[in-house]
């Protein structure tokens, strides 16, 4: 049988073995499987958990709620702003298609007594301290975890690379100059000065990566200037020069693939390290904004209720373990794939 991402992806030798070393660890196909999974479920949210049908019919006309939205008074409701569909009375010939749970992520549970309410048929994972759907919650907060997480690795990765790759080619003065500046921001208090920049502005998700970045990049930079170094005087290279390849065609053809390798490696790392990083600070109070759906501020929740709300605990940290566990165990793999000593062909 053929594998679709070799027919229409993988053109060359090595990656193709790398890939089907890859394939023959089943833990880490099904964490990749499980966690492209998770990915599409709550980056398409709005189709299965909100508060609104997908397409109904009303009064002999069609709407369609999930992309429009309709003023009260098209329902005959003039006493109210906002339109809560669950209590829009269907007459003959009426109907509506509903996503699988129907809660939005910010909106209140006004048909329970108290908060935080444990689970129920209509609260799976029971309701936070203001009402909120923690199930809904949590599949909202995976989207901003791993935008966060994939934003920080992919800009944190791309500046550290060029920066280290043009300071390990080039060497002399702008390898010297380079070292001297990331010898300052590594003797920074990053942290304290972490907290200063999100105390003086408001951080939306995006401006929160951009501090990642003015701090994360220099770990990568110092790896790749030691690998252009290496590999800059390597034969391959020399033979290159030596027919007339201009830098650039060196650099992108002889020396990034080599030098790339092994950082593909610590992605998966990288990235279950930024989903833990964007908890912590949200669990501290220095990440998203409430009410931004986050799995940090639920385990803030937790440490009040911890008592009488156990569900607080268990949605939001069983939530973490799982994507933590599928981002390492396809890390591992991930590893061993690259390593030719650790699988014969």
């Amino acid at each position: 049988m053929i594998d679709p991402i070799e027919y229409l992806f993988i053109r060359n030798e090595l990656t193709l073995k790398r890939w089907r070393r890859f394939k023959r660890n089943k833990g880490a196909m099904g964490s990749l499987i499980v966690l492209l999974a998770m990915f599409f479920y709550s980056f398409t949210a709005e189709l299965w958990v909100n508060n609104k049908p997908h397409i109904m019919k009303h009064d002999g006309k069609i709407y369609v709620p999930l992309l429009f939205d309709y003023h009260p008074t098209e329902f005959g409701r003039g006493d109210i702003f906002v339109m809560d569909y669950r209590e829009l009375e269907l007459k003959d010939g009426d109907w509506w298609v509903w996503p699988l749970v129907q809660w939005d992520p910010y909106e209140n549970n006004s048909h329970v007594d108290e908060y935080p309410a444990p689970p129920t048929s209509h609260n799976w994972f029971g309701t936070d301290d203001r009402g909120r759907d923690v199930y809904a919650r949590l599949v909202y907060g995976f989207r901003y975890t791993f935008m966060f997480a994939l934003g920080s690795w992919f800009l944190t990765y791309v500046t550290g690379c060029l920066i280290g790759a043009m300071m390990g080619y080039v060497g002399g003065k702008v390898d010297l100059v380079g070292m001297r500046i990331v010898e300052i921001i590594e003797s920074m208090p990053q942290l304290l000065i972490l907290i200063t920049l999100i105390s003086i502005f408001n951080p939306s998700l995006w401006l929160l990566v951009c501090f990642m970045v003015v701090f994360d990049w220099i770990g990568i930079a110092q790896y790749m200037r030691a690998q252009f170094l290496s590999l800059r005087k390597r034969e391959y290279t020399e033979a290159a020069r030596a027919i007339g390849a201009s830098n650039w065609r060196v650099i992108i053809r002889h020396i990034l693939p080599n030098a790339l390798t092994p950082i593909v490696t610590f992605a998966p790392f990288a990235i279950a390290g930024y989903v833990t990083t964007l908890s912590i600070m949200d669990y501290l109070g220095l990440g998203l904004r409430p009410p931004t759906p986050s799995w940090g501020e639920m385990l803030s929740q937790a440490q009040k209720y911890f008592t009488i709300a156990e569900w607080l605990v268990w949605a939001p940290s069983g939530a973490l373990v799982i994507t933590l566990t599928l981002l390492i165990t396809i890390g591992l793999a991930v590893r061993d794939a690259f390593d030719a000593r650790s699988a014969v062909e």
